[in-house]
């Protein structure tokens, strides 16, 4: 028998979650509309941290952390649900203490200065490995580390960088030994404060708020801030890359729901020749055809969380979890735009708002093509078989 339930502290968990971001996050849904009709910030910094510092009363502190840090150091179903109570509401918030995964590769020196004050949210960092020629093709950085006594200097630019404007310092993969290659060990990690010298630059895209790019010129490293070992830049960018990939579309179903939500309830009450649009069969249709996109998508998330908890490489279902999540929430938010006609294009409800945000989805952290390849690839060269996981 299969038992598709969760169990009692998994559903304990996130009814805790849900009931936070219910009281204490979505009370500001209406005012962040407003700043954002504005042109103004969404959520300030500070209360970002608010928010945090009461999620952590709630015993919400580092889901992925370890307890050693203080953390949770939840499974990975369970921190696929409580994204997923994230994703139901439009206010960019997220639980805190927590770091970059391959952070944790720090020596005692950098966790004192680097890892510990990001847990606590007293730094803010950002991972920079894209390069305005190298995106989905990471082997292809160009961002150059030459060594100059105990120092590096690095010289180029990197782009579409999370937090890359508010942080306080930088994982930057570079070039550090061009002759042995990208992939080869010819990569370095740096942590690179901002006080070293780089700078951010603003990019402007069609979501709210935006990326980064950052310049270096001759910005220098001293050599103890290697991050891990000398030449293992790639390996660390695809650990990084891949660690989280599961939780793109796990934010994407609580997205989805809420907005599948708000369809069927306007779909109950809106009326046009004296009956409710419900009515009518194309928006029956619009609403089947999301609910059944979004229960496959769940189960799909949830498989692969399931694969990282096995302790199995969790890229095939991974992958195939974020190609259709990441599709799934971006036809449920344009069904229910249409739904809404009019009043669903108009900043004065967050359909609009999720239209453009979750068109990022398809492409950040690994576009749909990538995901694809990735797919095609496991099962042509026989890495995975079809149907490998009902074995």
């Amino acid at each position: 028998m299969i038992d598709f339930s969760l169990d009692d502290e998994q559903r304990a968990i996130r009814d805790t979650a849900r009931a936070f971001v219910t009281r204490e996050v979505m009370p500001l849904e209406a005012e962040l509309l407003r700043r954002e009709r504005r042109h103004e910030p969404g959520i300030t910094r500070d209360e970002l941290r608010e928010l945090q510092l009461k999620a952590r009363t709630f015993g919400f502190w580092g889901m992925d952390t370890p307890e050693e840090y203080g953390g949770m150091a939840l499974p990975a179903v369970v921190q696929s649900l409580i994204w997923t109570e994230i994703g139901r509401t439009y206010v960019p918030f997220r639980f805190g203490g927590e770091a970059d995964n391959i952070l944790f590769e720090a020596n005692d020196a950098q966790r004192a200065e680097y890892l510990i004050p990001t847990i606590e949210g007293e730094r803010i960092s950002c991972f920079a490995i894209t390069e305005p020629g190298a995106g989905s093709d990471a082997a292809n950085i160009r961002l150059a580390a030459r060594r100059d006594g105990d120092d590096w200097v690095l010289n180029g630019e990197k782009t579409f960088i999370t937090n890359g404007n508010d942080a306080d310092f930088a994982i930057v993969v570079a070039v550090t030994d061009p002759e042995k290659g990208v992939r080869g060990g010819g990569t370095t990690a740096f942590l690179v404060d901002r006080a070293m010298g780089w700078r951010s630059e603003f990019i402007q895209t069609m979501g709210e708020g935006g990326p980064a790019s950052l310049v270096f010129s001759d910005v220098r490293v001293p050599s103890r801030n290697i991050l891990g070992e000398l030449g293992r830049g790639f390996e660390l960018g695809m650990r990084w890359i891949g660690k989280g990939r599961y939780l793109i579309p796990s934010h994407a179903l609580g997205t989805a729901e809420r907005a599948l939500g708000m369809a069927i309830e306007y779909a109950n009450t809106r009326e046009t020749f004296g009956r409710p649009i419900g009515a009518n069969q194309a928006i029956q249709w619009m609403i089947a055809d999301s609910e059944t996109e979004l229960e496959a998508a769940r189960w799909l998330v949830l498989r692969a969380a399931w694969t990282v908890d096995q302790g199995t490489d969790p890229r095939h279902a991974s992958s195939m979890a974020k190609l259709y999540g990441a599709g799934m929430v971006n036809r449920v938010v344009d069904r229910v735009l249409q739904i809404h006609g009019g009043m669903g294009y108009t900043r004065e409800l967050p359909i609009e708002r999720w239209y453009r945000q979750v068109r990022l989805l398809r492409i950040y952290e690994g576009t749909d093509e990538m995901q694809r390849l990735i797919i095609s690839r496991d099962l042509l060269r026989g890495y995975t078989k079809l149907g490998g996981h009902l074995a």
